[in-house]
């Protein structure tokens, strides 16, 4: 068995500006509420390797893995995956954004699979993903339009 999300949301920017502001890796920390430290260590190409660092949870844990993503600007898609997989077997991530009347569309697809030991199991982890997801969204949605905006 294997965890599965599929969120998406539409902001209303031009897709250059979606596109430049999501896949500025450094910028992250800025981006999400979640993450505490964005740290590149290799571009190789259109590829980054970088390690994420989370402010801790409510028990004082803080998490941080490392991850490759590679963006491809010609057809607006991006995809990912943990080198460091922590608590997952594996966690693959896909990222699409199309341009819609109402603006950009942006999806992320996760899938993955916890390990034995892991805290949670797939389907506690898949809705806290979907839970999770859409406040990152919500919260880049607002970052990116206002920045489309000049504020």
């Amino acid at each position: 068995m294997a965890g599965h999300t599929d969120n998406e949301i539409v902001i209303n920017a031009p897709i250059d500006t979606v596109w430049d502001i999501t896949n500025d890796v450094p910028n992250w920390p800025d981006l999400f509420s979640e993450y505490a430290k964005a740290e590149i260590l290799e571009n190789s190409g259109e590829t980054v390797k970088f390690r994420l660092t989370m402010h801790p949870d409510d028990d004082g844990q803080v998490w941080s893995w490392v991850s490759e993503r590679t963006p491809d600007p010609a057809t607006r898609t991006v995809r990912a995956h943990r080198v460091e997989t922590g608590p997952f077997e594996f966690m693959d991530i896909f990222w699409e954004y199309t341009e819609t009347p109402e603006g950009v569309r942006m999806r992320w697809v996760q899938d993955f699979h916890m390990k034995p030991q892991a805290p949670v199991d797939d389907a506690g982890m898949t809705a806290h993903l979907n839970r999770n997801t859409a406040i990152q969204m919500a919260l880049i949605k607002e970052k990116v339009e206002a920045a489309s905006l000049g504020k």
